[in-house]
């Protein structure tokens, strides 16, 4: 179907003009429309279906400023031409600060209607233009919330298989003696663990593209505990997170990092599962810069000299730090060990 002619009112209550006006527009092949005062008006183009309104100055209550500010109120407005018959520009101004397209001094000259008809023309191309960019603003919102449900499904079904391989890990470490190899399977499993614990946040969250990192990591840090203290380890993890948003690549990065750490300092710094206590500390700084750092009281490392075990967890901290654009540090200020690495938000 063709689409229809755009429909112009006028509002006006001098009946001649609008006589005149009329033919012109219809000439111009436009549906037209009159209203005699400033109420009729507002009430047609709230009834929709109106795209331009040329709208007289001087109406029988009021003026066209105080309809134009009622229709500023409206979802779909329609483009507004001023008419004005008196010569002072404040007017004309005010009525194009108030949302007017355009607008044309009133004469009683043929003139007057060869320059509505061309402000008209010019005020439908505009709204024409704006109402293609709102649609096509709508459908890349209704593309982005399908993309984002798509993701989040995607996000739960990972988190879900990641889920099943830890807990098949997790089969295959109890149908082992203790052992190395034993000890490396429950580490394994607590890695992937640490990575499907960010899906999990991401399906259960709007925004896809970030990480709370405070409710990631205190999730973290409980899973990490209840694994720990069904082992007999007797440590407690507490925590001190600032309230910060984090690119969901680099979330599974510092879960990764925080995993080994306090692993590590569970299973190294309190020998012979005496009970102590790490700490997880995440904090702001200046410049979009973060200070992520797991210290304990244990028996103290300062990073140097041959790591105990495998030493497979230092070298996946720093993998995984040089992926975050940071530098691993370790101190052993009075007793205890502190690691800390500093890197970008963005």
């Amino acid at each position: 179907m063709p689409n229809p002619a755009p429909c112009v009112l006028y509002i006006d209550d001098d009946l001649g003009l609008a006589r005149l006006v009329q033919k012109a527009m219809e000439r111009r092949g436009y549906a037209f429309e009159h209203a005699g005062t400033g109420e009729e008006g507002l009430e047609r183009v709230r009834a929709g279906g109106i795209d331009v309104v040329a709208l007289d100055h001087y109406l029988p209550t009021g003026t066209g400023l105080d309809v134009l500010e009622q229709m500023n109120h409206l979802s779909d407005r329609p483009a507004v031409v001023y008419v004005t018959g008196t010569v002072e520009t404040a007017v004309a101004v005010s009525a194009l600060k108030a949302g007017a397209a355009d607008y044309v001094l009133k004469t009683v000259d043929a003139d007057f209607l060869e320059l509505l008809g061309t402000a008209i023309a010019q005020a439908v191309d505009l709204l024409e233009l704006n109402r293609a960019k709102a649609a096509a603003e709508q459908d890349m919102r209704e593309a982005r919330e399908r993309a984002e449900m798509l993701l989040g499904e995607v996000n739960h079904r990972v988190a879900n298989s990641l889920a099943m391989v830890a807990s098949l890990v997790g089969l295959q470490a109890n149908a082992m003696n203790e052992g190395e190899a034993k000890n490396a399977l429950a580490e394994t499993q607590a890695r992937i663990q640490a990575i499907a614990g960010v899906h999990r946040h991401l399906y259960s969250t709007d925004d896809v593209r970030s990480v709370q990192i405070s409710d990631y990591l205190s999730s973290l840090a409980a899973e990490l505990e209840t694994t720990m203290q069904a082992s007999g380890n007797a440590a407690r993890i507490r925590l001190t997170v600032d309230n910060v948003s984090i690119p969901t690549e680099k979330a599974a990065s510092v879960g990764v990092i925080v995993t080994e750490l306090v692993t590590n300092a569970i299973k190294y710094a309190y020998p012979d599962q005496a009970q102590g206590e790490v700490r997880i500390l995440f904090a702001r700084l200046a410049d979009d810069v973060v200070d992520l750092s797991v210290e304990d009281d244990g028996i103290g490392w300062n990073g140097t000299g041959t790591p105990k075990g495998t030493g497979l967890g230092s070298r996946i901290v720093k993998a995984m730090a040089h992926s975050l654009g940071a530098t691993v540090n370790y101190t052993s200020p009075g007793g205890g060990t502190r690691v800390q690495l500093q890197f970008p938000i963005g």
